[in-house]
């Protein structure tokens, strides 16, 4: 098969495994990077052109879309749906995943358990969204924050208030979450391909950090989930209609509650965690679906 890989940088570890696993079992293996793709919206004959070249024939598409760039890399894919391609994730899954107040509704919606969030434009009672999430300690995220970045612990109430003032001060979107304390600094990471978790890790914060993201210096280690954090975490990458999915679990005092679901999540923690080849599944799910789903959308604009 000739499969594309979305990628800005062709020398990142996901990428790199991802299409050396492609040559392996024999495909054609492409990385493409969408700021580089223009296209021509046409009902007859869609396409994309990349340096002066069409890309066509392609059976497969790979998305590995960084969240700076999911509006124009969401667009390319959805022009790669147009032609016929089969998506990993839908460019709709992943842009529905991106946005973190959405798929927060769309949890809920579903009765999946969340930490207790509240969102706000300009509160004209602030003491009273602390009060609603339980109270400090609590967190407070950007709403467009990734790998940790603009999530803040706040210990205290007085400290709560004025980290907020200064976010909706700067004209942020924020996220104003309860802090799950018997989690301990840690979360779990379930890697789903299809409708299975295909393996998991503890990932636990570095001494004096709250925040357990390997980017901010976490460690990683294999963990052995139970069937609740297991159907928890199926069903929130299903909710997010993404065949592909990293979720972020805390372990609560009232079972598995879902902190974010990922729809490009890293390969080299996972791998090393747990020794699973990673990249080598999700090459073997793109070849048992791609062609099907071709057929499937044969001729639909």
């Amino acid at each position: 098969m000739k499969i594309g890989v979305l990628s800005r940088n062709r020398s990142l570890y996901s990428t790199r495994r991802l299409v050396e696993e492609g040559l392996k079992r024999g495909h054609e293996m492409r990385v493409i990077d969408c700021l580089h793709c223009y296209m021509n919206i046409t009902s007859s004959n869609p396409s994309i052109h990349y340096r002066g070249e069409v890309l066509d024939g392609f059976d497969s598409v790979i998305p590995r879309i960084g969240a700076s760039v999911t509006f124009y890399g969401t667009a390319v894919l959805r022009q790669f749906e147009m032609m016929g391609v089969f998506p990993l994730n839908e460019s709709v899954a992943i842009t529905r995943a991106r946005d973190k107040l959405r798929s927060m509704q769309l949890l809920s919606r579903k009765g999946i358990g969340l930490p207790v969030t509240g969102f706000a434009n300009k509160p004209d009672d602030i003491p009273d969204l602390i009060k609603m999430v339980g109270g400090a300690p609590l967190v407070i995220k950007l709403l467009e924050g990734t790998q940790g970045i603009g999530v803040v612990l706040a210990e205290t109430r007085k400290a709560a208030e004025s980290v907020i003032e200064a976010f909706l001060g700067l004209h942020a979107d924020i996220l104003v979450q309860e802090y799950i304390k018997e989690a301990g600094g840690s979360d779990i990471r379930c890697f789903i391909i299809g409708d299975k978790v295909i393996a998991a890790m503890r990932r636990q914060a570095a001494e004096g950090e709250f925040r357990s993201n390997l980017h901010r210096g976490g460690t990683a280690s294999v963990v052995r989930i139970t069937p609740e954090e297991r159907r928890t975490a199926i069903a929130a990458a299903k909710a997010m209609g993404l065949n592909i999915a990293g979720v972020d679990l805390l372990r609560s005092s009232r079972g598995p509650l879902v902190m974010e679901v990922n729809s490009s999540p890293g390969l080299e923690g996972i791998e090393a965690a747990t020794g699973k080849n990673v990249a080598g599944m999700i090459l073997e799910f793109t070849e048992k679906n791609a062609r099907p789903w071709r057929t499937k959308t044969k001729g639909r604009g």
